[in-house]
């Protein structure tokens, strides 16, 4: 089961909703079941965080999944290390997904409004930059296909909280809703995502775009057409000489794709994604992490993945996952658990979405190892991926 089943799977949904017997005929109504809530569990680095979401505007570039939109739009959002302290009533922590695209959402998965509470995030909204002395190194974010940018915040998070500026995209009209200012959802107008290479060269161009914004951005001007206020400090935050991007699924060879066609990218790594165009005979001459599962779709059953593999010219590392699957690597792992029972999902089809590994140890990988990959490849530091590591037991190496 992929996202797109699991968007459209709501057997069973009317079962899940009966939480107990009938009230008495003065109040002959069903129960109401507690909602579920999902909230991702703190980051563990040394820096509170803050974060700002920014419309962008391509206007060299038509919309290529919507003809009628003129211009490509993408929401993004930044997050980074705060200063000291961040929470109050001006500085409130942003929800996991904006609300009008979470509602959105769980009316997709067919889930009526108030049975799910997707929380909150650790990210105040504008927060000043603080951490160590910028400027500092930019991770850029792209998620599964159909998935949104929030997928990916409990990584996201990780690596804001150690001192990493770290750029989410929504990819529009493939993500399945994403908000825009003034409350406009859009969707995925297919459904789903079928022509695969179409959407790589679609998101191989936004992230370039973003990158070019970026250095709006970190010259003096302001990246987005809403002139939404930047946080104090974050033009001088970012070092665009160390620029790393991580995703997840076609995220993962969305990184590869563009750092094929984009030299502003020095490290690049694919959690569970494969290859696909030109880069996999091309190969790459910069660091490379592949993290993969023993399932399908993973080095082992993947010829293109393994030719990609072969044509690594740079520092590079292929890690397994054992008891992971694909939807192990990013907070569905927290998620799909809490609300499988309310879409039908039985265990055996769960196992199959996130695999056997306890969700938290999924976390604690996912927290440590893209941390470590930049921190080498961006910072010059740590000895993780050294070698097996008797933390991670769960995690096969292989240079």
């Amino acid at each position: 089961m992929n996202r797109r089943t699991l968007l459209s799977s709501c057997a069973g949904l009317a079962a899940a909703m009966i939480s107990g017997p009938l009230a008495p005929v003065a109040a002959a109504r069903p129960r109401q079941p507690e909602p579920v809530r999902f909230r991702l569990p703190a980051p563990n680095g040394p820096y509170p965080l803050g974060t700002i979401a920014l419309h962008l505007v391509d206007t060299a570039r038509p919309d290529p999944w919507v003809p009628s939109r003129p211009c490509r739009e993408l929401m993004i959002s930044i997050w980074y290390p705060a200063r000291g302290r961040t929470a109050g009533p001006t500085r409130p922590a942003v929800p996991w997904m904006p609300q009008a695209a979470a509602d959105r959402y769980l009316s997709l998965l067919g889930l009526p409004p108030g049975l799910v509470r997707l929380g909150g995030t650790h990210g105040h909204e504008g927060a000043p930059v603080g951490g160590p002395p910028g400027p500092l190194p930019v991770v850029l974010y792209s998620p599964g296909a159909d998935a949104s940018r929030s997928f990916g915040t409990g990584i996201v998070e990780d690596l804001a909280s150690h001192g990493f500026v770290v750029v989410t995209v929504d990819h529009t009209y493939d993500a399945a809703a994403v908000a825009f200012p003034g409350g406009r959802v859009e969707t995925n107008p297919l459904g789903g995502i079928s022509d695969y290479a179409k959407a790589l060269a679609v998101r191989t161009d936004d992230i370039r775009f973003v990158l070019d914004r970026l250095a709006v951005l970190r010259s003096g001007g302001h990246p987005g057409v809403c002139r939404t206020p930047l946080p104090t400090g974050l033009r001088g935050a970012l070092d665009l000489r160390r620029v790393g991007m991580l995703g997840h699924s076609l995220g993962g060879a969305t990184t590869a794709a563009t750092m094929l066609t984009d030299g502003r990218i020095t490290a690049g790594a694919s959690l569970d994604g494969g290859a696909a165009g030109p880069v996999v005979d091309a190969g790459l001459d910069r660091p490379f992490l592949v993290v993969d599962t023993p399932g399908k779709g993973g080095m082992e059953s993947n010829p293109a993945l393994r030719a990609f593999w072969s044509h690594l010219r740079g520092w590079r590392l292929h890690l397994t996952v054992r008891g992971a699957a694909h939807q192990s690597f990013g907070d569905d792992v927290l998620i799909l658990p809490l609300i499988a029972p309310l879409l039908g999902i039985s265990p055996p089809e769960l196992e199959e979405e996130v695999g056997t590994i306890p969700g938290h140890r999924a976390q604690a990988f996912q927290r440590a190892y893209p941390r470590a990959f930049f921190d080498l490849h961006l910072r010059d530091r740590g000895r993780l991926l050294d070698g097996p590591s008797p933390g991670f037991p769960e995690v096969d190496y292989a240079r």
